[in-house]
């Protein structure tokens, strides 16, 4: 199994996705969406990694919603009722909350708000490690354990193609498209 490490995401972030396509050409994309199938909750202190994430999961097929690429009108400064709301709305605009936990989660206070929204709303959850080596072991706060995890790896079919997988066990899982459309993980 292989998870997002930060050196993989660090690279994404600073030089794109081999060429094919760039950070702001993402973001032009992905401005003019309304409905989302990742709200991504993280740390902003993770940007450096989270921008390569953003870059990967789009590239992948995937429509990610990220507070300061597709709103950065939204002040972290001044936090009021209306940027409260907006987010609300954004996170029912999605289908699904990917939980992208690094050190810096841990003293984020928007991430379990935002993980308890949705929760609460859709049980569509997942947490995303950025570890420091991609076969890393996870072990994150205690209430994180009971979300999926996502995982990394091709497919029998294609070694090499990169695929997004839920995992509620390590021989229980599915394709992360497949959970969004409602598949749940099935033992394999």
């Amino acid at each position: 199994m292989g998870f997002y490490t930060k050196d993989y995401l660090r690279n994404l972030s600073s030089s794109g996705l081999k060429g094919k396509r760039t950070f702001s050409s993402v973001l032009n994309e992905s401005k003019k969406l309304t409905q989302f199938d990742i709200f991504l909750s993280h740390s902003y202190k993770d940007k450096q990694f989270i921008e390569g994430l953003f870059l990967e999961l789009s590239d992948l097929g995937f429509t990610v919603y990220v507070d300061w690429i597709i709103d950065p009108h939204l002040s972290r400064s001044s936090v009021t009722k209306r940027t409260v709301d907006h987010i609300r709305n954004r996170m029912r605009q999605s289908k699904s909350l990917v939980y992208a936990t690094s050190e810096n989660a841990s003293n984020s206070k928007w991430m379990p708000w935002e993980l308890g929204f949705v929760d609460g709303k859709e049980s569509r959850c997942s947490i995303l490690p950025i570890t420091d080596y991609e076969s890393s072991s996870f072990k994150g706060q205690e209430f994180l354990s009971v979300y999926p995890y996502i995982t990394k790896e091709g497919t029998k079919m294609i070694p090499h193609k990169k695929v997004l997988w839920i995992n509620e066990s390590v021989n229980k899982y599915v394709q992360l498209s497949d959970w969004l459309r409602g598949q749940s993980p099935t033992i394999h």
